[in-house]
């Protein structure tokens, strides 16, 4: 980013702090549900989960620069443009059409590994540590098990030295997508006038909800993170939850005790049978309505 003058890192960070800040506040002040449980309990889960992921990051990153392979997007644009590998670094094209169309295949991608993520067993048993989660707010924008966090960088690294993706590219996506992330999984009750004038092209709370449902119908659709019009495109959309977003039920249908609520559980969720995870599960359904 020392051709716009931002450091990278600072950058990140700070749009991720700020906007992640912001979610919380709107949600406090326009909630779209009530909550079934306790924001202490589940945040200090979600947020575990998070500092969990990037130590794993750091130490997979350590152990595999020094083998010379570009884990994270932005190292894999910093060696494509050095060794002038990648579809970008063969054409020469106007640098907007090249960022425009990086933007928009990096989205599609994402999408796929999401679509990937619920189709093959494997991975599900992975992704569905996010989909546990009983309630759905900002917090559970970064509630994702570390192995799939690593899957997720590899498969952006690999997009974006194919691509041969500007470096700045692709720090302004990551840092899109991930506020993106925070808001539409955010509780938070959009104008449904601003909703419909939104949606069509980026993915709101009330359209990616609908995904977090544990009706299998529901979930297995509205996988965009940033842009909406892929679900459009490849027949994966719904509008709205069959019982309406305050009644639907959020979660997995198999577990909707306790267990999600503890960080020992969710780690441990992806290697574990059906029966040990419900026997995990320490209290029956907690009531709805509870704060």
């Amino acid at each position: 980013m020392e051709e716009l003058g931002i450091n990278e890192g600072a950058w990140r960070f700070g749009s991720f702090v700020a906007v992640f800040a912001a979610m919380i506040l709107l949600e406090a002040l326009w909630p779209r549900r009530k909550r079934r449980h306790s924001r202490v309990k589940r945040w200090a889960t979600n947020v575990g989960i998070l500092i969990s992921s990037y130590a794993t990051i750091s130490l997979v990153t350590l152990v595999l620069a020094n083998l010379l392979v570009p884990i994270t997007a932005l190292l894999a644009a910093i060696y494509a443009q050095q060794l002038g590998f990648g579809l970008f670094n063969w054409l020469v094209w106007p640098l907007w059409i090249e960022w425009a169309i990086a933007f928009l295949v990096l989205d599609f991608v994402i999408w796929g590994q999401h679509w990937a993520t619920h189709k093959i067993p494997v991975l599900w048993r992975l992704h569905r540590v996010h989909h546990a989660d009983h309630d759905i707010d900002a917090s559970t924008a970064i509630r994702f098990h570390p192995l799939e966090i690593l899957f997720s960088i590899f498969v952006k690294a690999a997009a974006v030295m194919f691509l041969g993706a500007d470096a700045v590219i692709v720090v302004i996506f990551e840092g899109v997508v991930n506020a993106s992330a925070l808001f539409n999984h955010a509780n938070l009750k959009l104008p449904l006038w601003l909703d419909r004038i939104v949606r069509p092209i980026i993915v709101t709370p009330d359209m990616h909800r609908v995904h977090h449902s544990v009706d299998v119908g529901e979930t297995n659709s509205n996988y965009g993170f940033a842009l909406s019009l892929w679900d459009r495109l490849f027949g994966t959309y719904i509008d709205q939850p069959k019982l309406g977003h305050e009644d639907m039920i959020i979660g997995l249908n198999d577990y909707q005790k306790e267990g999600p609520e503890h960080f020992w559980w969710s780690i441990r969720f992806p290697f574990v049978g059906k029966q040990k995870a419900q026997q995990t599960d320490e209290v029956s359904k907690s009531p709805p309505g509870t704060t």
